[in-house]
C-alpha cells in the first residue's frame, strides 16, 4: 500500500505534462483544419467566378502587406544582438567552469574563447544591419488610402 501512495505523488504532475502536450497537440491540429477549410473555400469561389475577399480582415492584411519588408528589418538587428550576447555570456560561462570547476585552463580558454568570438560576431553583424527608416510607417495612413473608388463626375447644365 505504502507503494501505491509514493507512485501517486508522481500521477499528477505526469498527467498534467502529458495533458498539456495533449492539449496543444490538438489546438494545432484543429488550427490547421480550419486553414485548410478557409482555403478549399477560397478556390472553391475562384472556380465559380467570384472574387474571394483578401482576408476576413482588410485591415490586417492591409498591414501585412505595406509592412512585410520594414518588419523583417526591424526585427534583424536585434536578433543578431542578443544572440551574440547570449553567445558570449555563454562563453564566458564554458572559460570559468572548465578552467576552474574542470581544472583544464587550456581547453577552458579554447572551447571558451571560441562561443565568446562567435558571440561577438553575432554582436558586430547586429552594428551593421540596415536601419529602419526613421518617421516613416510601415503603414501609410488610413486617409492617404482609398476606401471606395471615387464618385463619378456629375453632369450638371
Amino acid at each position: 500500500m505504502a507503494g501505491f501512495w509514493s507512485l501517486g505523488i508522481f500521477v499528477i504532475p505526469i498527467v498534467a505534462i502529458a495533458g498539456g502536450i495533449i492539449s496543444g497537440i490538438v489546438h494545432t491540429v484543429m488550427r490547421a483544419r480550419v486553414r485548410e477549410l478557409e482555403i478549399r473555400e477560397r478556390i472553391v469561389m475562384i472556380e465559380r467566378g467570384l472574387v474571394p475577399p483578401p482576408e476576413s480582415d482588410p485591415e490586417t492584411f492591409d498591414r501585412r502587406m505595406y509592412s512585410m519588408h520594414q518588419i523583417q528589418r526591424e526585427h534583424v538587428a536585434p536578433r543578431h544582438r542578443s544572440a551574440g550576447v547570449v553567445l558570449m555570456s555563454v562563453g564566458l560561462g564554458m572559460m570559468v567552469l572548465l578552467t576552474y570547476a574542470g581544472n583544464v585552463p587550456r581547453q577552458g580558454l579554447g572551447v571558451g574563447g571560441f562561443i565568446m568570438i562567435l558571440g561577438l560576431g553575432f554582436f558586430i553583424n547586429s552594428l551593421f544591419a540596415p536601419r529602419p527608416s526613421s518617421g516613416s510607417s510601415s503603414l501609410p495612413p488610413s486617409s492617404s488610402r482609398p476606401t471606395e473608388p471615387p464618385a463619378p463626375p456629375a453632369s450638371g447644365s
